[in-house]
């Protein structure tokens, strides 16, 4: 398949999403907002589109005015049937192009903490195992569910951590992509957002927790990423 994906900043990549794709033959192509890019002919016809995360807020146009070119890429693919998948920022860009509304959650989420599968989540196509996933967080911001979609997974301190419409559509509000590097980096990039909180962890605390976490997430990330593959 073609696959085209957005990256906001310079420090969050695609992670463990590029290798898994590359693997199976898959061609990858990109737009890179922070570098003047805009969405081109290989977003507007690709078969799949994969929507990064980035520490900007989604109505921040002032700021990055090509907010509303991505939207309206991001819109277009879900509605030519295209698998669409959204990280953290790029959940919420999904959601709200999906009519919901994205506003600051009552606790930021920092660290590793579980996610627990919802109710009712188990039937869908893009089902999170059940029972507790240990996840990588960093957020401040949620969304509420968009119309027609089902709730796949709650935390303690976010009630809509993940979301599908469909086989071909899924936003996740945390990282399954980010291995040592990637976190390492984040850490390091937004080390001013590490302010305690009941649900933001350290760093030292982080960065520990990472070699075995992240193992476990990459399992989860690719039994979502072959769900999606199959459509």
């Amino acid at each position: 398949m073609k696959i085209h994906w957005f990256q906001h900043v310079p420090f969050e990549g695609l992670g463990k999403i590029g290798p898994w794709l590359l693997a199976r033959g898959h061609e990858l192509t990109a737009t890179r907002f922070y570098a003047g890019e805009l969405p081109g002919p290989e977003a507007a016809a690709c078969d799949w589109l994969v929507v990064m995360g980035g520490p900007m807020n989604i109505y921040q146009y002032r700021d990055h005015p090509w907010l509303r070119a991505e939207k309206r890429a991001i819109r277009a693919r879900i509605d030519a049937g295209a698998r669409v998948l959204g990280v953290c920022l790029g959940a919420q860009l999904i959601a709200d192009v999906l009519g919901a509304k994205i506003y600051q959650n009552a606790e930021r989420e920092i660290g590793w903490l579980p996610v627990r599968a919802a109710d009712g989540g188990e039937k869908e196509p893009l089902a999170f195992p059940a029972g507790e996933s240990l996840v990588f967080h960093w957020h401040g911001d949620t969304f509420d569910l968009p119309a027609g979609a089902a709730r796949l997974a709650s935390s303690e301190g976010c009630v809509n951590q993940a979301f599908a419409v469909g086989p071909r559509v899924l936003g996740l509000q945390f990282h399954l992509e980010m291995g040592e590097a990637e976190v390492e980096r984040i850490c390091e990039k937004c080390a001013d957002e590490l302010v305690p909180g009941r649900y933001v962890q350290g760093a030292e605390k982080i960065l520990a927790q990472t070699p075995s976490a992240a193992a476990g997430a990459e399992r989860l990330l690719n039994r979502l990423l072959e769900r999606m593959e199959r459509g």
